[in-house]
């Protein structure tokens, strides 16, 4: 199932965070700078406060949280910064399912929707690739690794 996430996830998603994200990227940005990911974005203060906003969901099986995904801001633009699905899940259309739930959270003038991953992640860029995103730009990092890749993808609004 995947819904918008409560104050009472806060815990299982700040855990979610601390099992698999640092996991995911130590191989592909190294080990500070993947223990500074999770304790710049995992922590409980951050993700309390984007629940707060509305701007969280998660998919969940047997009551374990095994996806988050958040939205947010660049300025006017709507940009996912969280899609992530528990390495066992994957491959089961979860990823898409998180997507949908964010895009269908967006106001009904929003016209197109930002993704940002790290230049390293490919397959997380193979994934956006497949849901329609193309790459707008990439900013420079401390290392090429560290790059910033930012996708669009123009939203199509039925009804």
């Amino acid at each position: 199932m995947v819904r918008a996430a409560e104050p009472h996830d806060v815990p299982a998603i700040c855990a979610f965070g601390a099992a698999h994200v640092g996991r995911h990227y130590e191989p592909l940005i190294g080990a500070r700078a993947a223990e500074e990911q999770v304790r710049r974005w995992w922590n409980e203060t951050e993700i309390a406060a984007a629940v707060a906003r509305g701007v969280v969901v998660v998919a969940e099986t047997g009551g374990r949280i095994v996806g988050v995904g958040q939205r947010g801001r660049n300025g006017p633009d709507h940009v996912v910064y969280k899609l992530y699905v528990h390495p066992e899940q994957r491959g089961r259309g979860l990823g898409p399912r998180l997507l949908a739930a964010l895009i269908g959270q967006l106001p009904a003038d929003a016209v197109r929707l930002y993704i940002e991953h790290f230049a390293a992640n490919e397959r997380a860029g193979a994934f956006y690739e497949r849901e329609g995103f193309v790459v707008e730009r990439i900013e420079p990092g401390s290392t090429e690794a560290l790059g910033v890749v930012w996708r669009v993808r123009g939203l199509v609004r039925h009804g």
